[in-house]
């Protein structure tokens, strides 16, 4: 009897995936001792834990835990600690919906700064879609257009990791060795340490999405 392939799980050996989505209602007013309430309450029921198998687990009294997930009393570093510990969460997991400030940048559409590159003279249209400041200044994001056919194309070499997705047109584009044609909806996911850039524009006007993500030590340009 043959099993049906779509009910076989496969271990592919990757990581569990991240949990991405906010599960229930976070707390409003920004209060750290509600933020710190709702998420303890909230990863402990997540985990199928009772107030009392958490308390033994993380070695503080039932009364204590209470209180915390009650936000009736304000927790040390240290229970702070044994707390994501015992849930097996990162400690900053522990603070999310307290009111801090985020930054975000919205661009409208064609309204981004235009960045002048090595391929501009040879009508290359490079339009930034928005930075962050300071730490989170990794990411950049730059919708390129060519428009004009040309021989002479710009090659790159960088830190990080570049993927392009392509929207209009069609192109053959390097990166170190190899050469990848690219046509609408087609993505390209490279190693920026290696030479890249477009070697045959087949049909203009071409347009991609390139997404540069900078190591963390790197101070992107």
């Amino acid at each position: 009897m043959r099993a049906d392939a779509s009910n076989i799980v496969r271990d592919t050996g990757d990581p569990a995936p991240v949990q991405r989505e906010v599960v229930g209602d976070p707390p409003t007013g920004g209060d750290l001792e509600a933020a710190i309430a709702h998420q303890v309450r909230l990863l402990r029921r997540n985990a199928g834990l009772s107030v009392a198998e958490m308390a033994t687990k993380v070695g503080i009294s039932k009364a204590m835990l209470s209180k915390i997930e009650n936000a009736q009393t304000s927790c040390s570093l240290s229970t702070l600690a044994r707390l994501a510990a015992g849930l097996d969460v990162p400690v900053t997991s522990l603070f999310r919906g307290a009111d801090v400030e985020r930054e975000a940048v919205y661009t409208e559409s064609g309204k981004g700064a235009v960045i002048v590159g090595r391929g501009t003279r040879v009508g290359h249209h490079y339009e930034l879609l928005g930075a962050l400041r300071g730490q989170h200044k990794r990411l950049e994001p730059v919708l390129v257009t060519l428009a004009d056919d040309s021989e002479v194309f710009p090659r790159f070499q960088h830190p990080g990791t570049e993927l392009l997705y392509m929207l209009e047109g069609v192109m053959v584009y390097g990166h170190g060795n190899a050469e990848y044609t690219l046509r609408p909806g087609d993505c390209l996911l490279l190693d920026g340490e290696g030479i890249h850039g477009p070697h045959d524009l087949v049909r203009l006007p071409i347009r991609f999405l390139a997404v540069t993500a900078y190591p963390d030590n790197h101070e992107a340009e």
